[in-house]
C-alpha cells in the first residue's frame, strides 16, 4: 500500500473554530426527549425530571449550542403550549411525526436542562413558520428574552422564570423547501416570511443571530436556486444560511458511504458559492457564514418504510422511531463528516448533530434503566475535547479507491488543528475497508517534538455495536507504533478507522 501524505504548517490555516461547531439536536420526536434527557420517576431523574445520567454522557459529549424543539415538530409547534403549570398544558397532536405531544416537557424545562449541561450548552430556538408567523415569533422572543415589565415577560416570571432566558440564535422555520413540512412554502413565500420576521426580531432586539432555511438537502430539485431566492429577500438580515445532509449506505453501497464526506463537502462549497454570488450581485460587504444544523448517519429508508405502515388512526406518545443502532463503519463515516465540516470552519459557524438522545443519536437510553454510548459517541466527544483552535490546511497526497457515486475518492480523509497552547491534533480517517494505510505528516515550524496519544476506533468486526445487551463492545484504544522524529510524524492507519494523534 502506497503512504499517505501531507505538510501542516502553522503559516496555512484555514479558520477558527467555532465551538458551536460542536452543537446538536433536542426535537420532539421519538423518545429524544419523553425517556430520553426527560423521564420523570426514573431512578437517576433529578427532581425536575431530568436524567442525570444522560446529563452526565451529555457533558462528556461536549455538546455546545443545541437547537429546539425541531426538526419538522416545529412547523405545528404552539409555543405557549410549552409554557405554564405543567398541569394546565394542552395535549396536541404532532403532525410531522403522527403522535401526541403532551408539553410536559416545554421551553422552560429545555433552558433547565441546558443550564445543568453547563454554560458551554447555548440555546438555538426555532420559530414556526410553517402554520404560523412574524406575531408568533416575536410574541415567543419577547417572553423568552425581555426582563420584565411587560405582559409576556412578566407571565414568565409568574410561572417561575425570573431571569430571562438570553437566546441569542434562532433558526427562522424548518426545512421550508420540502413538501413534507407543514406548512411547505415557496422560495418566494417563504423569502418573504423570513425577511419580515427577521427585521421584526431586530426590532425587538438587533443583536439577535438568525438563521434562514436553505435547501434540505443537495438532492432537492430546487437547491441553488432556493438558497439564491431566500437570500436575496433577507441577506441583510440574517446572518446564516442552514444545511441538513444525511447518509447512509445506499442499495447496500459501502465503498461509497465511506466516502460521503466527498458528498457533504461539495455541499458546503456549493452554498459557500452561491450565498457569496448573492452577495456580489447586491454590492453588500457582508458575509454569510453557514449553519450545518442537522447532519448524521441515517438510514433514512428504513423510516421511510416504516412510516408507509403507520396506523393513521394511532397517535402514540413518545414511539420508539429513528433508533438507528451504529456499527463502527457508520462511526468512521461519521468521523469523516466531522472532518469535513472542520476543513470548512471559516464559514461554517454552526453545526448540529441530530439527535442528542435516542432518535438517531450518540446516546441512547432505556426507560426506566441505563443509559449508554453508541460507536458515533466517540469521535464527537473527541472532536469536541481536542478540535478548537485554528484549522491547518491539509491537502492530502493520498492513494484513491473507486465508487460508483463519487468517481475516486482518497482513502485518507484528515484535517488538523491548532491549540491556543501550540498543540497540534490530528484527525484522520482511513476509508479502506482491507487495508491499512501507511500515514506521513511533515512538521514545518510548528515546534513538536512528541506524541502525546494515538486513538483508534476500529474493529475486526466493521458491523460491531454498542446495545442495551452490550453498551461497551466498541471504545477506542490506543495505537503502538506512531512516532515524531525530526519534524516527521509516521503512523499506520488501521483499516477502516478514525484515529485522533495528539501532538505536543
Amino acid at each position: 500500500m502506497s503512504t499517505a501524505r501531507f505538510t501542516l504548517d502553522p503559516d496555512f490555516s484555514v479558520g477558527e473554530v467555532n465551538p458551536r461547531l460542536f452543537g446538536s439536536f433536542v426535537e420532539h420526536l421519538g423518545r429524544c426527549v419523553y425517556t430520553g434527557v426527560f423521564e420523570p420517576g426514573h431512578p437517576a431523574a433529578d427532581a425536575e425530571g431530568l436524567r442525570t445520567d444522560v446529563l452526565d454522557l451529555v457533558r462528556e459529549l461536549g455538546v455546545t449550542a443545541v437547537r429546539y424543539p425541531g426538526g419538522n415538530f416545529v412547523s405545528g409547534y404552539r409555543w405557549e403550549d410549552s409554557v405554564g403549570p405543567v398541569a394546565d398544558r394542552p395535549r396536541r397532536l404532532d403532525l410531522a411525526w403522527h403522535s401526541t405531544e403532551t408539553n410536559r416537557f416545554g421551553l422552560s424545562e429545555y433552558i433547565d436542562f441546558l443550564r445543568k449541561v453547563g454554560p458551554q450548552a447555548e440555546p438555538m430556538m426555532a420559530v414556526n413558520l410553517g402554520t404560523r408567523g412574524v406575531a408568533e415569533a416575536l410574541q415567543l422572543q419577547e417572553y423568552a428574552n425581555h426582563a420584565e415589565g411587560t405582559a409576556l415577560s412578566d407571565l414568565r416570571v409568574s410561572h417561575g422564570d425570573k431571569d430571562p432566558f438570553g437566546i441569542r440564535l434562532w433558526c427562522l422555520g424548518n426545512e421550508m423547501d420540502g413538501p413534507w413540512q407543514t406548512g411547505h412554502k415557496t422560495a418566494e413565500e417563504y423569502g418573504r416570511l423570513a425577511a419580515e420576521t427577521a427585521r421584526a426580531m431586530r426590532q425587538l432586539d438587533p443583536g439577535v443571530e438568525l438563521v434562514a432555511c436553505g435547501s434540505s438537502s443537495q438532492s432537492m430539485p430546487t437547491f441553488a436556486a432556493w438558497e439564491a431566492k431566500v437570500l436575496e429577500e433577507t441577506y441583510e438580515l440574517v446572518d446564516y444560511i442552514s444545511l441538513h445532509a444525511y447518509y447512509w449506505p445506499e442499495d447496500g453501497d459501502v465503498d461509497s458511504f465511506l466516502a460521503s464526506a466527498v458528498d457533504m463537502e461539495s455541499f458546503i462549497e456549493n452554498v459557500v458559492a452561491t450565498a457569496d454570488h448573492v452577495g456580489a450581485r447586491l454590492k453588500s460587504k457582508k458575509r454569510i457564514n453557514l449553519s450545518f444544523d442537522e447532519w448524521n448517519v441515517w438510514y433514512l429508508p428504513e423510516w421511510e418504510k416504516y412510516s408507509k405502515g403507520i396506523d393513521q388512526g394511532d397517535w402514540p406518545q413518545a414511539p420508539r422511531l429513528l433508533e438507528d443502532c451504529y456499527s463502527v463503519t457508520d462511526a468512521v463515516v461519521f468521523g469523516s463528516l466531522l472532518i469535513a465540516l472542520l476543513r470548512h470552519a471559516d464559514r461554517v459557524a454552526v453545526a448540529c448533530l441530530a439527535q442528542l438522545v435516542n432518535v438517531i443519536a450518540p446516546i441512547m437510553t432505556e426507560p426506566g434503566g441505563p443509559a449508554w454510548r453508541q460507536t458515533t459517541f466517540f469521535p464527537f466527544a473527541q472532536a469536541a475535547r481536542h478540535g478548537r483552535g485554528q484549522v491547518l490546511d491539509v491537502r492530502v497526497d493520498s492513494p484513491t479507491y473507486l465508487t460508483r457515486k463519487h468517481g475516486e475518492a482518497d482513502l485518507l480523509h484528515a484535517t488538523a488543528v491548532r491549540a491556543e497552547d501550540g498543540s497540534v491534533t490530528v484527525f484522520a480517517v482511513n476509508r479502506g475497508r482491507n487495508q491499512a494505510l501507511p500515514l506521513e505528516v511533515r512538521l514545518n515550524s510548528l515546534g513538536l517534538t512528541s506524541v502525546v496519544e494515538h486513538s483508534v476506533l476500529a474493529d475486526a468486526d466493521p458491523d460491531a455495536r454498542n446495545t442495551l445487551a452490550d453498551p461497551e463492545r466498541v471504545a477506542p484504544h490506543q495505537a503502538e507504533g506512531t512516532t515524531l522524529t525530526d519534524g516527521t510524524l509516521t503512523a499506520t492507519l488501521e483499516p477502516l478507522s478514525w484515529n485522533v494523534i495528539r501532538l505536543a
